[in-house]
């Protein structure tokens, strides 16, 4: 296992995304994910299974202390006088005291990001958290952000088919995490010529090619979503093998500015 270590913590650069996943399906996936070596659990509370993963952990044999656990606020939440509920809320479901990473999901068009920054900066203040930090924020508003707190991620789509160099200039300039979200592209990346070319001189799939380019750059963690035990088990087998500067290159020279998740509410992503 590989970190991203901010502010002297350390961080599994590989983590278990659940967006997508309820019920027994995303108990049983956190559960198994913990089981074979995870611990980066990446939750929020729009994803309507902060109960399904607070239970997996609680009955796991992993120390909860031992485990990197992240949820995000809401948008309708995201007023000052909502925050704080919102999450005791989540950490009831979570059955934990505390997470370790807080996020604001998107940005707000209605409240202001510093009311909601300041909100999240008391809860850390508190013990509520480790870190806050932001997910789907654009270049102009991580500057932004920036100046009102110490922000300890930002987690954006990020995969071969989408760069982000601007947030990863940033995230390298602050001492922040970039954590890619849809990091295979929704499986776009297994019919990739380069990296099916890339994966044959390792034995390793497209996606773990995919993967491994994502955590083999500095300060980028990736929490891919999987939901059956072959494939998470797959995901987790990355760090036997290292690209070398001309692979990691081609996979960059692959960005075509493909976003995958752009709903109506989203920013201006050239802000």
């Amino acid at each position: 296992m590989e970190f991203v270590t901010v502010d002297d913590i350390d961080i599994p650069a590989l983590g278990f995304g659940t967006w997508l996943m309820e019920g027994a399906d995303c108990h049983d996936g956190v559960a198994h994910a913990l089981s074979i070596g995870y611990r980066h659990i990446d939750t929020a509370q729009i994803y309507d299974n902060e109960d399904q993963v607070g239970c997996a952990i609680d009955e796991s044999s992993v120390a909860r202390d031992d485990i990197f656990l992240t949820t995000k606020v809401w948008r309708s939440n995201v007023a000052a006088d909502d925050v704080a509920p919102s999450v005791e809320e989540s950490l009831r479901k979570l059955r934990t005291d505390y997470v370790d990473l807080l996020l604001i999901h998107w940005p707000s068009d209605t409240v202001d990001h510093d009311e909601t920054l300041r909100a999240l900066q008391k809860l850390k203040d508190a013990g509520k958290t480790r870190l806050i930090g932001v997910s789907n924020f654009t270049p102009a508003m991580v500057r932004e952000a920036l100046q009102v707190t110490d922000i300890a991620c930002n987690q954006v789509e990020y995969h071969p088919f989408l760069g982000q160099p601007d947030l990863l200039e940033l995230a390298r300039a602050n001492d922040m995490m970039l954590t890619a979200y849809s990091p295979l592209a929704r499986g776009r990346v297994i019919d990739d010529p380069t990296l099916i070319d890339i994966g044959d001189r390792y034995d390793k799939s497209p996606a773990q090619i995919a993967l491994r380019w994502l955590t083999q750059q500095q300060c980028v963690s990736a929490i891919p979503k999987a939901s059956t035990p072959a494939h998470r088990e797959a995901n987790f087998q990355i760090f036997d093998f290292q690209l070398d500067s001309d692979e990691m290159q081609r996979i960059h020279d692959l960005d075509a500015k493909q976003r995958i998740l752009d709903p109506d509410f989203a920013p201006d992503w050239e802000r």
